[in-house]
């Protein structure tokens, strides 16, 4: 009986949500950018449509994370940390990336917000995500589509 009173007490140390993301990795299936001014869109362009590396996104349950081929450049596997905002509704990543603009690196997952999340899909979008904006302001919305994978 206290066996059962005591097992029935410990408390997980991750949500579902977290659980979602670690197991397999995520394998990157699209790249949208999204142009706008204030509210209107201007432009869309998809990337990394002719890219021959698998890139994958893999979370671990300590709370560190991989990305490998990110922006589809051959490069060594970026390695971070990872967590959720409380609300879980934002991911946020110290994960510097190599990528293939004439910047060189970048935190690309530093503030990512959840679009979707189920036990197949994920789409984090990053960039000007703010809810509050200039409505002649240019911005620049990158969401990234993955699919899980469960073998390595």
């Amino acid at each position: 009986m206290i066996g059962l009173v005591v097992n029935s007490c410990k408390k997980s140390t991750q949500t579902s949500i977290q659980t979602l993301f670690t197991g397999g990795y995520w394998q990157l299936a699209s790249v949208q950018v999204t142009y706008f001014t204030g509210n209107t869109q201007d432009s869309i362009a998809t990337l990394n449509t002719a890219c021959n590396f698998v890139q994958k996104f893999t979370f671990n349950t300590d709370n560190t994370c991989t990305y490998t081929y990110f922006d589809c450049v051959n490069q060594p596997t970026a390695k971070g940390a990872w967590s959720l905002t409380q609300n879980q509704l934002y991911l946020t990543s110290d994960m510097v990336c190599k990528d293939s603009t004439a910047v060189g690196s970048s935190k690309p997952f530093a503030d990512a917000l959840i679009q979707n999340l189920g036990q197949f899909s994920l789409v984090l979008r990053t960039g000007d995500i703010q809810p509050n904006y200039s409505l002649t302001k240019k911005r620049k919305i990158i969401q990234y589509g993955f699919i899980r994978q469960t073998s390595m």
